[in-house]
């Protein structure tokens, strides 16, 4: 028959190939548990800092998971070796996987070789946040800053990364910066390979 293609019959249900399936999570589902994971760390610390700190953790453990499942399904499990291609990776790779889009921004910090920064102009895990005036500068940013801190030391970039505000003029709600300070071993590694 002409036109008509093959249609390969399966006799059981365990043949049939896995689909990758719908790939997104609800945004309310998501919103409702990461609002419980803050809570439930809330009442385990004394300060805002532990409370950073606590998410922080628990973003790692997601970032060493996600670099693991990109680099299985997108790369053939070879992973970057280059600083620039880390960074790049993980500003337009890691962050369509999570939020949907690229990043907003990836910059250079100007006042140290060793830092680099990733802004967010509405950080999904800041979107639907209220900070009550007592925490301050509490920053849910920190659970972001953990999963790319477990990306970058799963790649083999160790680095100090952090979570920050930062004020723009016009817009009520500051930009999240996501500062990253890498190891001096990882810039002694990179001039090497120069």
């Amino acid at each position: 028959m002409i036109g008509v293609g093959k249609i390969k019959q399966y006799s059981n249900v365990l043949d049939k190939p896995l689909s990758k399936g719908k790939q997104e999570v609800s945004l309310s589902a998501f919103a409702f548990l990461f609002s419980e994971l803050v809570q439930y760390n809330q009442t385990q610390v004394d300060n805002i800092a532990e409370l950073e700190r606590r998410l922080e953790d628990a973003g790692y453990a997601v970032g060493a998971r996600v670099l693991e499942l990109l680099c299985h399904r997108d790369k053939g499990n070879r992973r970057e070796t280059r600083l620039l291609g880390i960074l790049s990776f993980v500003h337009s790779t890691v962050w369509k996987v999570l939020f949907g889009k690229v990043a907003d921004s990836l910059e250079k910090g100007t006042e140290h070789e060793d830092e680099y920064m990733i802004s967010e102009k509405e950080l999904l895990v800041n979107r639907f946040i209220s900070i009550p005036k007592d925490m301050g500068t509490f920053n849910c940013g920190a659970f972001v800053a953990g999963i790319v801190r477990g990306v970058l030391d799963g790649a083999g970039f160790p680095a100090v990364v952090t979570a920050h505000f930062v004020p723009v003029e016009g817009q009520h709600r500051p930009r999240t910066t996501i500062l990253i300070k890498f190891a001096e071993e990882v810039l002694r590694r990179e001039a090497r390979l120069g």
